[in-house]
């Protein structure tokens, strides 16, 4: 008799598609030119990392308040990692180098996230300081008022979605021009 060895591989928690796109619906939004010429997000490498980071949090926080959700948070920033990992490749980092570099990814990662989450729960103002902080280089509070209204309309718009869609990433980013006109 055969055993099945299925315990040995890892669980798929969705289908890589879904994380795929997930992550690309991210980095697109991160690329949106209006977060730079109008928000005045630094147009620098730090500054479209920093704005990732703050897309990638509104999604992973959203994640984890349903059941699935916490698998695919988890499989979403494995993907960021790896997606990190062969960015730093690809630009020619050493790979005695990438370790140090994964790490400091890590450090901001958690850092920013924990500022936002601790932001989040004193308010807009509180989050346009951590925001301008973190990703406007502790300049143009004005603009990170609006990126904070952007990304309270992102959490808005991401709890109005129910799990199966959420899950399914059948889902999009609320326009930044959009949010900052209210």
């Amino acid at each position: 008799m055969l055993w099945p060895f299925n315990h040995f591989r890892k669980p798929r928690i969705a289908p890589a598609g879904t994380i795929e796109a997930i992550y690309g619906m991210i980095v697109t939004q991160t690329r949106e030119p209006l977060f730079y010429r109008d928000l005045g997000v630094p147009d620098t490498v730090n500054g479209r990392f920093d704005l990732l980071l703050l897309h990638l949090w509104l999604v992973l926080r959203r994640l984890k308040s349903v059941g699935a959700g916490t698998a695919l948070s988890q499989a979403l920033f494995d993907h960021f990692c790896t997606d990190m990992d062969d960015n730093l490749r690809e630009m020619g980092v050493g790979d005695q180098s990438v370790p140090k570099r994964m790490r400091a990814f890590g450090e901001a990662f958690y850092g920013r996230t924990a500022a936002y989450e601790m932001a989040l729960t004193e308010g807009t103002e509180a989050l346009a300081g951590a925001i301008c902080k973190n990703i406007l280089n502790g300049e143009k509070i004005e603009s990170a008022r609006a990126l904070a209204a952007y990304a309270e309309g992102a959490l808005a718009r991401l709890a109005e979605l129910d799990e199966t869609t959420l899950l399914a990433g059948n889902w999009s980013f609320p326009v930044p021009d959009a949010v900052r006109a209210q």
